[in-house]
């Protein structure tokens, strides 16, 4: 008898007749013998409904009200979903993040999740109930409501999993897997059986929607493994995992890419110790993540800093970096929205070189420039305009055979 933790998005309990069917999914589990606990997203669109009536009332939400107003999604559907398991004959409790004591950070609509009290849960599995939680949500100290932020419901999924030593953490959703590009903009994109923690943090960090990355990091630390798969199929979707040896054969994974992106640049910045951290440290405590960094060095001791942050912050950070430019003496702050980043990603590259210079030859001949590029040891990431950014996709993905299954790539660059 297995402990398993499913995860369905917002598309498979899109509206009475889809909660239905994921109620007989989980049974249809739980009457295998296995122990269930069920993770739900809100349904799609209510979240941004939600933000939408808060807006219309208050143009800049305050965090912590508007935690309170979007936190409801959820407690609409695992209520929804517990009646459809009680019409079905069988018993389920469902439980908001309060309830089981999710124990967040203070920092609203992007808490972190700290601990998980899972006496209630195992109390409830025992009895032999199908326990179903509120993805996307938890609790601080005081006792406020807080909401994890996009795909929070992936990362309640995976802490849940953790903290009960489950088997297994199954994330539902409406595509059959993790594939090497996106779908919608290269056809010739394939699902991938099996991808290591490492390459799936890094895909989840450079604009792959599948996964959370919070849910991959806490999967890594826990070594949980997680299955993602469709809602809609019982086709095996793709399992993310410890690293083996086979996996190093493949030397480019997956190509990903971010529209969510905004290039800022500090004009004519004092070129002198502490400057850098009086810069970084408001963006920081205004939970604004920063990507790239470039410095590059003028005359007379100055210097033009350039980074990058998630679109959706941007306007956030040029309000803060135009009162810091005041305060170290820097000429101008500018910036733009229109770029996107294109990556590849692989565990091969770590015993291979010549990999990044492949992909800066590729985006060469079809005329793209490069404005940006940033490294590790299993990506490359550039930088370019955003007009640029299918074309981008699709030629690194035929370049580099991505649609050929299990065939190394140093065999076809």
């Amino acid at each position: 008898m297995a402990l398993i933790v499913q995860k369905f998005g917002g598309t498979s309990v899109g509206n009475t007749d889809k909660i239905k069917a994921v109620a007989e999914r989980v049974l249809k589990s739980h009457k295998q013998g296995n122990r269930m606990v069920v993770v739900l997203s809100a349904m799609s669109g209510e979240t941004d409904r939600l933000i939408r009536l808060a807006k219309d009332v208050q143009k800049i939400p305050d965090q912590r009200e508007l935690d309170m107003i979007v936190s409801t999604g959820e407690q609409v559907t695992v209520a929804l979903f517990a009646m459809a398991v009680k019409e079905a004959g069988y018993d389920a409790v469902s439980l908001l993040g309060d309830q089981v004591r999710i124990l967040t950070s203070n920092l609203h609509t992007k808490a972190r999740i700290k601990q998980i009290d899972s006496e209630l849960i195992s109390k409830h599995l025992d009895q032999g109930k199908v326990v179903v939680i509120a993805g996307f949500q938890g609790v601080t100290e005081a006792g406020d409501i807080t909401t994890l932020g996009r795909g929070g419901s992936d990362t309640t999924a995976v802490a849940l999993a953790a903290a009960l030593k489950a088997d297994a953490c199954e994330i539902f959703t409406d595509v059959e897997g993790v594939y090497t590009t996106d779908p919608n903009v290269c056809k010739a994109a394939r699902k991938i059986n099996r991808i290591t923690y490492d390459e799936m943090l890094e895909l989840a960090s450079l604009g792959a929607k599948v996964l959370d990355i919070r849910s991959v990091g806490l999967a890594k630390r826990y070594k949980v493994p997680v299955h993602v798969r469709s809602t809609f199929t019982e086709n095996e979707g793709t399992w993310v995992v410890e690293e083996d040896k086979n996996m190093e054969s493949m030397l480019v994974s997956g190509v990903t890419y971010s529209k969510n992106e905004a290039r800022i640049t500090i004009n004519k910045v004092p070129d002198q110790p502490g400057v850098a951290a009086k810069i970084f440290l408001p963006i920081s405590d205004a939970g604004i993540i920063v990507d790239m960094i470039i410095q590059n060095t003028r005359a007379g001791a100055m210097t033009d800093l350039t980074f990058t942050v998630l679109r959706s912050d941007y306007d956030r950070a040029m309000k803060l970096l135009r009162e810091v430019a005041k305060e170290i003496n820097a000429e101008s702050v500018t910036g733009s929205e229109d770029i996107a980043k294109v990556s590849i990603v692989g565990v091969g590259m770590r015993n291979h070189s010549g990999i990044a210079s492949t992909m800066f030859q590729i985006l060469a001949k079809e005329g793209i420039n490069i404005l940006m590029i940033s490294t590790s040891e299993i990506k490359v990431s550039c930088v370019i305009e955003e007009k640029y950014t299918e074309l981008a996709v699709r030629a690194l993905h035929d370049a580099f055979a991505l649609d050929k299954d299990n065939v190394p790539s140093e065999e076809v660059i």
